[in-house]
């Protein structure tokens, strides 16, 4: 009896987010990310520092901070290299355990695209931040080549960057974050290389990164922004002199005697 051989599936696409960082690809993100986050909070100062979510990335490392927090979500992975200054807090980004304007610094890296309400989690970053504080995103570019290779991928079904996460436009970012009063100051793109799954692959690609920073930086498939919280206050400019209205003359009474004359004195003139 001829045995009919079992057919050969292919490998599940990626669709977990931690099975992701852990491919080519997802390392070379992480390895630019953490260059990324190791320049901009070197010269950020305060006394408390929160990193939200992705503890694959050690966001915080080159930040001076005496307090460095990272939020963990029930899903996230156990951290494999955490700094010993770093306190570990469970919660989610929709309601952060902490109190209003409490922390100088937030990181958000890819936290807004796998969140289940991304509004929610900037309005909680805006309530714990300080006046002046600063937030820090990062996120996959949708208008790039790996956002064009992930918009194919519900035509194909194998979708190149992970399943789960709604990849959201840096435009749209900069908006929700003006509504909040906030004001971005710096940022940039990254990541020009193709979407291939190979490491070999991705390390012939590495001419692409100078390129794409000369040629069409807006094409980076994962962007970076920063921006800084700010609060209107009421500045006084000196003392305020307020005029009082003058008082109008009173009109004079229309029974005064001395001005009408009686009915006696008017017999005695006749």
């Amino acid at each position: 009896m001829i045995q009919a051989k079992p057919k050969l599936t292919k490998q599940a696409p990626w669709t977990s987010w931690d099975g992701w960082l852990s491919s080519a690809p997802g390392q070379y993100v992480l390895n630019w990310e953490q260059a990324q986050f190791d320049h901009i909070v070197s010269d950020i100062f305060g006394y408390h520092a929160l990193q939200i979510g992705l503890p694959q990335l050690q966001g915080l490392k080159e930040n001076r901070m005496p307090l460095q927090m990272i939020l963990r979500a029930p899903h996230d992975r156990p951290m494999d290299h955490q700094a010993e200054t770093w306190h570990t807090i469970s919660g989610i980004p929709e309601e952060l355990p902490f109190a209003s304007q409490s922390v100088d610094l937030v990181l958000l890296p890819h936290v807004l695209e796998f969140a289940e309400d991304p509004h929610a989690v900037l309005r909680e970053v805006n309530r714990i931040l300080m006046p002046e504080g600063r937030v820090v995103i990062s996120g996959f570019n949708p208008a790039s080549l790996w956002g064009l290779r992930q918009y194919c991928s519900h035509l194909i079904g194998q979708p190149y960057l992970p399943r789960e996460g709604k990849f959201i436009d840096l435009l749209r970012i900069k908006d929700w974050l003006k509504l909040l009063d906030f004001s971005v100051d710096r940022g940039r793109f990254g990541c020009y290389r193709l979407p291939l799954r190979s490491a070999s692959g991705m390390t012939k690609m590495a001419f692409l990164e100078k390129a794409g920073d000369r040629w069409w930086p807006v094409l980076g498939s994962v962007f970076m922004v920063s921006a800084i919280k700010r609060v209107s206050t009421l500045t006084l400019v000196g003392r305020v002199e307020v005029s009082t209205p003058k008082k109008s003359p009173q009109l004079s009474t229309a029974t005064n005697l001395s001005t009408h004359p009686t009915n006696t004195q008017l017999e005695k003139t006749e």
